[in-house]
């Protein structure tokens, strides 16, 4: 997709860089790595929201709860 990158850093971000890279991890890995972590913590997030609005679903609930019931009575057959 991208070749090269370029932003400019606020107070925060140059903050959070010097941290990141404090071991000797470089620029580049470092901001590569923070992109992927806030990639997965959004699709968490998301997910986490999906899973609550079907848990918080009386009528989806009553649902599974029946495919459960008739996946217990084909077993028992």
């Amino acid at each position: 997709m991208a070749g090269t990158i370029t932003f400019r850093p606020d107070e925060d971000a140059a903050r959070a860089l010097v941290a990141l890279t404090a071991d000797g991890t470089s620029v580049s890995t470092a901001v590569r790595a923070a992109l992927i972590t806030a990639a997965r913590d959004r699709a968490r997030t998301a997910l986490r929201a999906e899973a609550e609005a079907l848990a918080a679903d009386e009528q989806d609930r009553a649902e599974a709860a029946q495919v459960l019931r008739d996946m217990e009575t084909l077993r028992a057959g």
